[in-house]
């Protein structure tokens, strides 16, 4: 099978969904730039024009608004953040009537299927309002379904079932994974929405992860891997609907659990995947749960601090070897150098 970028893959599944649909429509600021948000517009843009790839001024409650509108009257509106911070912005139109249109109408107004895909920042020094990651807020409410693919091959199948999906879909994509390769299908395929991925089987501990912290952890497993400590690492893909299923099974094999996240603890992902196992898998747990996640501050300017802000693999080996009573020296060295220069 050929290989593509996490951002290729995003490209073409793109393009094979507009190809089998021309309701679908991509708008958002610099989508038809030539750098195209990290290179998964350009093709899009080449292929269809800017009467369905489109600029768009900075206006990011105006415009899910208007994507919503065009929803209703069978259009597929893909709205694209350069960075998923400016959502913040939009979140009147997206929680406010986005989610709750299927809840307001009874079905009596059609369908709202809009796709918004925001990039997750991270790395030299772009600070405290660009380096968010806003799934904890937004996997709050009912009404949503969001998304966020780790390897190129989800990025694309996952992409694809959002544009047949009936309700609104938010996709986050964190930045440093658009470079990641993997094998991707030339076909069209759908990766199903509310289903997580074993990606690494184990026998010791769990470590459910979302994100790019899925690449960190299998990092981690690759060095614990050369002592014998085994880790089963679990991608969920999908924040809502959570696929409780796939973590309590693991939970049991294992006995142990440590979940890690893109985003701050409090409140976040981590705890609610924790209440998980407090709730529905207390019996099969031999350690308290692991939570490894962003400090309680927000991100710094100094590259040189951030640094030391961000979990890596090495934080999450430490952690795996802490929870078995064990000890190692070198984990430092498995950590990745980020070596990105922005912004897109």
């Amino acid at each position: 099978m050929r290989t593509l970028s996490y951002a290729e893959a995003i490209s073409e599944g793109t393009v094979q969904a507009m190809e089998r649909d021309s309701s679908v429509f991509i708008a958002g600021i610099a989508v038809d730039y030539p750098s195209g948000i990290f290179g998964t517009t350009t093709e899009a843009f080449k292929r269809f024009g800017k009467e369905r790839v489109f600029d768009t001024p900075a206006m990011e409650n105006a415009l899910t608004g208007i994507a919503i509108g065009a929803a209703a009257v069978g259009k597929r509106p893909i709205i694209v953040h350069p960075r998923n911070d400016f959502m913040f912005l939009a979140f009147d139109q997206l929680i406010n009537l986005a989610a709750k249109w299927k809840y307001m109408y009874g079905g009596r107004a059609g369908t709202v299927p809009i796709v918004v895909r925001a990039v997750v920042g991270r790395g030299w020094g772009q600070g405290a309002t660009h380096s968010q990651s806003l799934q904890a807020p937004l996997a709050h409410f009912p009404g949503l379904t969001l998304l966020m693919p780790t390897s190129p091959h989800d990025a694309k199948g996952l992409m694809m079932s959002a544009l047949q999906h009936d309700g609104p879909v938010v996709i986050l994509e964190h930045r440093s994974l658009f470079g990641l390769k993997g094998e991707v299908p030339e076909e069209p395929y759908s990766v199903p929405i509310g289903k997580a991925d074993v990606v690494r089987a184990g026998t010791d501990i769990t470590v459910v992860a979302t994100s790019f912290m899925t690449v960190e952890a299998l990092r981690a497993a690759d060095e614990l891997a050369k002592d014998g400590v085994s880790l089963e690492v679990i991608d969920l893909r999908s924040i809502r609907p959570l696929d409780e299923a796939t973590i309590l099974t693991s939970l049991k094999k294992t006995g142990r659990l440590i979940v890690t996240d893109t985003s701050w603890e409090m409140c976040g992902v981590v705890s609610e995947i924790a209440a998980l196992a407090a709730e529905k898998g207390f019996h099969d747990l031999k350690a308290p749960v692991r939570r490894i996640a962003l400090p309680n501050c927000p991100a710094p300017v100094s590259q040189a601090l951030e640094e030391v802000y961000y979990p890596k693999a090495s934080t999450i080996a430490k952690a795996a070897l802490v929870m078995l009573g064990r000890t190692s020296s070198s984990l430092g060295e498995i950590d990745m150098v980020d070596d990105f220069k922005g912004p897109y």
